[in-house]
């Protein structure tokens, strides 16, 4: 459990989809109740409400790139939003909104860690490796660039948030759940170095042995940021995505994830991005995700002695 007092900032927007309704995420989030949940864990709560940017022009791409101008708007604000509730000492969760956004919250992240002299570990939950570039994305939706973007591979208006470039080297990034990886996106993500724990890899070794590596040498001075897509979870436990891939954990395997990183006390950051209620049954997807998040800030089936 974090002694951190926490933000909430929603970002409610689909700029960088495929699919229109991300946008409504950050609400169902507040619906399935977020803010109360966290609450119960003792910590002091924070609802910034919503930033404000540029609707979303539904226009397909440009130059490899759809919607360029307002995802680059939109990462701006976000990107000074959360690094000034970091500098304040706060946990910030980012309510999203598509993954394109992580863009401006994991900037902002790294840029504090370079002024307190913290390390950065990132752990990534998702289908996809969001490793895509103009030149190789089928689709140009940003949502599926924000780790080459991060990495120092994308345009200089995407790479250059935050002041510096690349804002995060690959050692400082782990992968979990991928099961989805564009072919021109599996030879470029091969060559950089990072290191993904796809759903193969899980299904060989088992979650538990899978988060152990994830977070090995994560210590006192690691500022653990969680960037959660819930198309990390299997469609069945959690329909309300705009990019369903089957063969995804289960909530079992979900729940461990977010228990491990809470038993290392060093969670300092988070996302929870590409929640599409528009696609969701009775809010579940959302109810999961406040499920999750619940764990993350220690909850546990039983009073635990650790080590």
């Amino acid at each position: 459990m974090t002694a951190l007092p926490v933000s909430i900032i929603g970002v409610p927007t689909d700029v960088g989809a495929g699919r229109r309704g991300a946008s409504m995420g950050p609400e169902a989030l507040r619906v399935a109740g977020i803010t109360q949940a966290i609450a119960r864990f003792g910590a002091e709560v924070r609802d910034c409400g919503n930033l404000s940017g540029p609707t979303n022009p539904d226009l397909p791409a440009v130059n490899g790139f759809r919607h360029m101008p307002e995802v680059v708007a939109w990462n701006r604000s976000l990107h000074v939003a959360l690094h000034a509730e970091l500098r304040d000492g706060r946990l910030p969760i980012m309510l999203g909104g598509d993954h394109c956004l992580a863009i401006g919250s994991i900037s902002a992240v790294a840029r504090h860690c370079r002024e307190t002299g913290k390390q950065l570990r990132i752990l990534w939950f998702d289908a996809h490796a969001d490793f895509n570039t103009a030149t190789l994305t089928p689709s140009g939706n940003i949502h599926g660039m924000p780790v080459a973007c991060l990495c120092g591979h994308g345009p200089a208006d995407l790479t250059h948030i935050g002041g510096m470039m690349p804002a995060i080297a690959p050692h400082e990034i782990r992968q979990i759940g991928i099961r989805s990886v564009d072919e021109g996106e599996k030879r470029f993500l091969a060559g950089i170095g990072i290191e993904v724990f796809d759903m193969r890899y899980v299904d060989e070794v088992g979650m538990r042995a899978t988060m152990e590596q994830a977070l090995a040498g994560v210590g006192p001075q690691t500022h653990l940021h969680v960037s959660l897509d819930v198309d990390f979870l299997d469609p069945d436990i959690a329909p309300g995505v705009g990019t369903t891939i089957p063969g995804g954990p289960t909530y079992r395997e979900a729940q461990l994830c977010m228990e491990m990183i809470a038993d290392t006390g060093r969670l300092c950051s988070l996302d929870i991005v590409e929640l599409n209620p528009a696609l969701d049954l009775r809010n579940m997807t959302a109810e999961l995700a406040v499920d999750l998040v619940e764990s993350l800030f220690g909850k546990s089936t039983l009073m635990r002695m650790h080590q």
